[in-house]
Formats: structure tokens, sequence, C-alpha cells
């Protein structure tokens, strides 16, 4: 049920490739709950994806290419966004990662640095970017919302996750440092999301990911965390019922995080 939560505001959210996409969630409950939006990803996820049957969903929204580890690219995006919406932006959302070792199954401990390079300026370095770019044109509203999807791999070791966990780390650095200097400008928040493991089309490349969804289930009071409820949770982080929060990591995981063991966990261990 719709809540008028964003009614007014505008945003761009970063990283829909189809309808497993977390950011496809949640830019459908953005819209649903009043905003307006532009959609982007890099060119080749445009042509691979099905993000124009998104737009449609979302009152034709405007799709803007965009690699993030481009600054023209960044530039031309939040130029274009803010003469559609005729005005500043009120939230982001970053969904954007990809671990290219991970992909081609290089081992943590063999790394091609080249591809660790490329992952971390795309998964990690690219929010950067965007804030900086957002930063120097003044894009963004006060009091405005900028959400990255990030794991608890940065924190607790997953070894089959190899590259990406110093990646969302990284990530989650970002977020508070420019957290601290968008906050003092505009009184933007920054903040990360740590969701529970969903089965998106990127998630599902990590090796052993059902093992972790099964895991993480065993592992959580409440269960893992849906795509739609982690939609819900983004769309409070950008209205302004959240306006204090910022430089925070977020768990969203259904209690996995603060979890030693649970009696499903020891089951399943005595088989």
């Amino acid at each position: 049920m719709p809540y008028n939560l964003l009614k007014g505001k505008k945003g761009i959210i970063f990283g829909a490739l189809d309808d497993k996409s977390l950011a496809w969630k949640i830019a459908l409950r953005c819209y649903e709950e009043g905003a307006q939006v532009v959609l982007t990803n890099a060119p080749v996820a445009l042509r691979m994806g099905e993000i124009n049957k998104l737009a449609e969903q979302c009152g034709n929204a405007p799709v803007i290419g965009a690699d993030v580890t481009n600054m023209d690219d960044l530039q031309n995006l939040f130029t274009r966004s803010m003469e559609h919406f005729g005005g500043t932006i009120d939230f982001i959302l970053h969904s954007v990662g990809m671990g290219i070792n991970v992909r081609k199954n290089i081992p943590y401990t063999n790394l091609n640095y080249d591809f660790n390079h490329k992952t971390f300026d795309i998964s990690s370095m690219s929010l950067h970017r965007i804030l900086q770019t957002a930063y120097k044109l003044d894009a963004l509203s006060e009091w405005g919302s900028v959400i990255a999807l990030t794991y608890i791999a940065a924190q607790r070791v997953f070894p089959d996750y190899s590259e990406m966990a110093d990646a969302k780390a990284l990530l989650e650095s970002i977020s508070r440092s420019f957290g601290y200097h968008y906050g003092i400008k505009r009184k933007v928040r920054v903040n990360t999301v740590s969701q529970s493991p969903t089965r998106t089309t990127a998630g599902s490349g990590v090796k052993g990911f059902d093992g972790f969804i099964s895991y993480a289930e065993k592992m959580s009071p409440l269960g893992n965390a849906t795509q739609d409820d982690c939609a819900n949770y983004c769309v409070t982080m950008f209205s302004d019922l959240t306006r204090f929060v910022t430089m925070q990591n977020l768990f969203h995981d259904g209690g996995f995080s603060f979890t030693g063991v649970t009696p499903a966990v020891i089951e399943q261990m005595k088989e």
C-alpha cells in the first residue's frame, strides 16, 4: 500500500538490469510512493537488460546511459536529469557492482590486479565519482539522500565473495567520508544498506551463493529480507522520515548480523 512518502521527490536509480535486480524493485517502489525517477546503467547493460520495460512501469521515465567510471558520462547524466526534473535531485540509489576476478573464477589468493582495479573502480570508486559529480554541480537538494547497496562480507569473511568483500568495504568507507562533507555542504545524507543475500542476476554469479542464502535464512531470526522489503526500506531512507540518519551502514538482514548461532544451524552441523 502506498503512503506517498516520496510525493514530489525526484531521484536517479543506478543499476537496474532486469526484474531480479534490487534496483528494479526499488525504482518501482519509489515511483509507487510518488517519486519521479531517471534510470541509468552502463551502455552495454542497457543493451543486454530490459530497462525500457521498467521505464514504462515508472511513468515512461527517461533512460540515460552512463559508464560510472567515466566522469563525462556522469556529468551528462546529472545535467540531463536536472533539465528533465527542472531542478535538483532528491535521492540517488547506487546499485552497481562487478567482481571481474570472481566472474573469471580467479581465487582471492591469486588475483589479477588489473581486474581487481577495474572491480574497485566499478563497484566502489563509482560511488565517489557519482557523489563528486553531484557535489560539483550542486545537483542534490538540501536534505537529499544517497543509498549504496552493500553486503556483510565487508565486515566478515565469506571466502567465495572474494574481492567483492574488499570492494564493499571501500564502498562503505566512501559513504562515510563523503557523507561528512556532503552533510556539511547541503545536509545531504549518505548511507549504505547491507542487504540479506538476494537472488539477483549479479549475486547468482558468486560461487556457493545458494549456500549463502540457505545459511543466512537459518541464522536470521526474521529470515532473509526479500527484494521487496529492501525496496520498502530504501524508500524510508529516501523519505523525510530519516533526515538525521547519515554515514551509517544499515543492516537489513533479518537479524543475521548480530546473531552468533541458531538451533537450526547447530542441527544442520549435526547432520
